[in-house]
């Protein structure tokens, strides 16, 4: 259950740590924070950073194997990258609406999987 838990702490981070890193860019494209000075957009990502954290560090110490969990450092960062990156396609793709998958996509993906694979392999 564990691993379970990190992985859905991730993905809850991610959403976050997505929005606090391109939200903005999306942000600005609304006529309300079109010429919001550089420092105001600073603060406001930082201040969603702030709940990625709140998420990220307890999935990384409840995922790690010192601590009990199921996964060593090197699998918990590659899973935090796998996570991050499906996090961030759907959020782009769905909710902003600025990108379309493309084949190319899908064999990243397709790779990324093997690096799971890889990682995990024993």
């Amino acid at each position: 259950m564990q691993g379970l838990y990190t992985v859905l702490l991730l993905v809850v981070s991610n959403v976050f740590m997505t929005l606090a890193w391109y939200g903005h860019l999306k942000l600005s494209q609304t006529e309300l924070a079109k010429d919001w000075p550089l420092l105001a957009i600073i603060l406001i990502s930082w201040c969603v950073a702030f709940f990625e954290y709140i998420f990220l560090i307890p999935a990384n110490r409840l995922g790690i194997i010192d601590n009990g969990g199921p996964f060593n450092i090197i699998q918990l960062r590659v899973i935090q990258e796998v996570v991050s990156l499906i996090v961030f396609s759907l959020i782009v793709t769905f909710l902003f609406k600025t990108a379309t998958f493309q084949w190319n996509h899908i064999a990243a993906f397709i790779c990324l999987v093997a690096a799971v694979y890889f990682v995990f392999m024993k």
